[in-house]
């Protein structure tokens, strides 16, 4: 191979050598790892609408008033997996009867492509709990809005939340769970 040969073979590999690491690095966004987004959204409130009777009957004395207010209605505690992950996940049931998945106190890294997910899978424990959650049945609720803070996630009316047990901070990209929290019904 003469001189000139050599150098545009070099040449060759230098420059997809470049191109290979730029692709990894848009793929893999290392500096997503350090950069902290905050969010500290306030408890929703939905106000109940009222009906009056049609019958102009009085309301029947073991009619149960629905609560005015906020109530949490299932509730567990962040475990970590593939990053340390902190805070406390709850079910709230609004006054108008809609569901709202809250995250309080959450503390996690940041990464490219990071969901909020509830799972029928069950929370484990270390490496073994880290992929598990798009074994089965799940529902991908939304991209998380921060990787600190308080922040809620509406539940679609046609999503029957008891049948997924668990939530997890999911990276979609490396189908990793971040961290995860087992639901109980309070």
């Amino acid at each position: 191979m003469g001189r000139g040969t050599r150098r545009q073979w070099w040449g060759a590999v230098g420059v997809t050598g470049l191109a290979v690491a730029a692709a990894g690095l848009l793929w893999f966004t290392p500096w997503a790892l350090w950069v902290d987004e905050t969010v500290n959204e306030a408890l929703p409130s939905a106000h109940a609408t009222s009906q009056a009777p049609t019958t102009g009957a009085p309301p029947s004395a073991s009619a149960t008033p629905a609560p005015s207010g906020p109530v949490t209605v299932a509730q567990g505690s962040f475990i970590s997996h593939e990053h340390a992950t902190t805070g406390v996940v709850k079910v709230v049931r609004l006054a108008d009867g809609t569901h709202t998945l809250r995250l309080e106190g959450l503390d996690t890294s940041s990464g490219p492509d990071v969901r909020v997910w509830l799972s029928d899978a069950p929370v484990k424990e270390g490496k073994a709990g880290w992929g598990v959650f798009d074994d089965g049945k799940y529902v991908n609720l939304a991209k998380l809005k921060g990787n600190k803070g308080d922040q809620n996630y509406p539940l679609p009316a046609d999503v029957d939340w008891s049948k997924y047990p668990s939530v997890s901070i999911w990276c979609d990209r490396f189908d990793v769970s971040f961290g995860a929290a087992a639901l109980t019904r309070t």
